[in-house]
């Protein structure tokens, strides 16, 4: 069996050139997705756009998963990303057809990468009898399942495509919450995956920034083929001014936040699959919608916006700042009313600025953003969140916990004596630097005094 997996040391592992060549697919399939919903500014039309993104980014998610216990810089797994990426164009190019001519094509590229790549790894990546290849099997066994209606959708026509689909995906974004769980099988736990935390951070926080620089092509693109006068010019920098934002806002606070809640979790896979696997998707519908906003803000900015249009322009920036609401509120089990009252702010916008032309409306969603990133920066110069000074506070407490176990094993080895551990400063809230005196101190109790496994402690 060829050696295909990542070998020690991968935990600090980060993006290969293989990975990076793979996702330029995405590229396009993204644009293709965001024209999918400017050519049908309907209900039918959102629902259609986002079945096809929820398979798009499955199809890449669980490339991201395979990857990050795979070596892409092993000829084996290069020939498999190409050969993924092939079936993946093929994918993205039947897009604008899927719910026409081109449905068969679409579901049956869908299909062959999620079983092939499957296949790969239970057969060819896992030796027989291991852990590795009983939880590929399993994910094969639920796509392989999902599989019989995205072909049978393709087949069919019309609404009866569209149910069969709406069945397809039920089973493949449902299968994690029961981790691939068989009849007759035992559940297996969630520590069964293995996550590279720098890699996996690494590898959704590119995505992001494909979906972000579809936004920009799409921004230049429309804005290159009309006359260049002061307010096309002016809805152009709007435009780009708000795709900035969204990237500051992501980069400088949810990557972050998401990360670190990684790394530190307890079960990673239940993060990993919550936060990135799930929870990324909404950032990404949110670029796309903020996408098409731009486009119809330039190509109409003196006009007044018609109902479908204001829909769309202010869903982008009010879906992109809840999906982050929802990460952080998973992540720190608090709601930041900064980013849902941003939302909200959003909606009003698109209720009141009927009246407005295109170019007003996406000015004032700019100013939200904007406002949204300077709350944030303003509390980090300041002081931290609500949400955060609890994660904080919680740190805080298992530190202490640690100083009285540290503390009661000195005393035990010592005949009674007891010995003075630093305390963290009350007042300072501003993140692991209040850490560090504590954590030095127990580092050194159990360098210099043997520390049984029942006196670790919990936190």
């Amino acid at each position: 069996m060829p050696q295909v997996r990542r070998g020690a040391g991968a935990e600090g592992r980060r993006t290969a050139t293989p990975e990076l060549f793979y996702d330029l697919v995405f590229v396009f399939a993204i644009t293709q997705v965001s024209h999918v919903l400017l050519g049908n500014l309907t209900w039918a039309g959102a629902g259609e756009a986002m079945m096809v993104l929820l398979a798009v980014w499955w199809s890449w998610n669980y490339t991201t998963w395979a990857t990050n216990e795979l070596d892409p810089d092993s000829t084996t797994v290069r020939v498999l990303l190409i050969a993924l990426m092939l079936a993946s164009l093929l994918m993205a190019i039947a897009i604008p057809g899927a719910f026409g001519d081109e449905g068969l094509l679409f579901a049956g590229a869908y299909v062959t990468i999620q079983v092939g790549r499957h296949v790969f790894l239970t057969f060819v990546a896992a030796a027989s009898g291991t852990i590795e290849r009983e939880r590929a099997g399993r994910i094969l066994i639920w796509f392989i399942a999902a599989g019989v209606f995205w072909i049978a959708g393709g087949i069919a026509d019309g609404e009866a495509r569209v149910a069969l689909w709406f069945v397809a995906l039920a089973l493949d974004y449902g299968a994690p919450l029961v981790l691939f769980q068989i009849p007759g099988r035992p559940r297996p736990a969630g520590e069964t995956w293995q996550v590279a935390v720098g890699h996996f951070a690494e590898r959704f926080g590119l995505f992001v920034i494909i979906a972000l620089g579809e936004t920009i092509v799409l921004t230049g693109a429309t804005t290159a083929g009309l006359d260049l006068d002061a307010t096309t010019v002016t809805a152009f920098g709007g435009a780009f001014l708000g795709t900035a934002a969204l990237w500051w806002s992501y980069f400088t606070s949810i990557r972050e936040l998401a990360e670190h809640a990684l790394t530190e979790a307890a079960s990673r896979t239940q993060v990993a699959r919550d936060v990135y696997t799930y929870g990324h998707v909404l950032i990404i519908a949110g670029i796309i919608l903020t996408a098409v906003g731009d486009e119809l803000v330039i190509a109409h900015s003196t006009e007044e916006l018609a109902s479908a249009q204001m829909t769309a322009v202010v869903s982008g920036p009010a879906t992109y700042l809840l999906a982050q609401a929802t990460l952080r509120l998973r992540v720190t089990g608090a709601v930041s009313h900064r980013l849902v009252a941003g939302a909200l702010a959003c909606v009003a916008i698109g209720f009141f600025g009927t009246p407005l032309p295109a170019l007003a409306v996406g000015g004032l969603l700019v100013v939200v953003l904007l406002a949204v990133i300077m709350a944030k920066e303003t509390d980090r110069s300041g002081r931290l969140p609500a949400e955060e000074r609890a994660g904080v506070r919680d740190r805080r407490r298992c530190v202490r916990e640690d100083q009285a176990v540290a503390a009661e094993v000195v005393r035990d080895a010592e005949g009674g004596e007891s010995l003075v551990v630093p305390r963290l400063d009350p007042r300072d809230e501003h993140g692991d630097a209040a850490l560090l005196p504590s954590a030095l101190a127990v580092a050194t109790l159990s360098a210099c005094t043997p520390v049984t496994p029942s006196a670790a402690g919990t936190c």
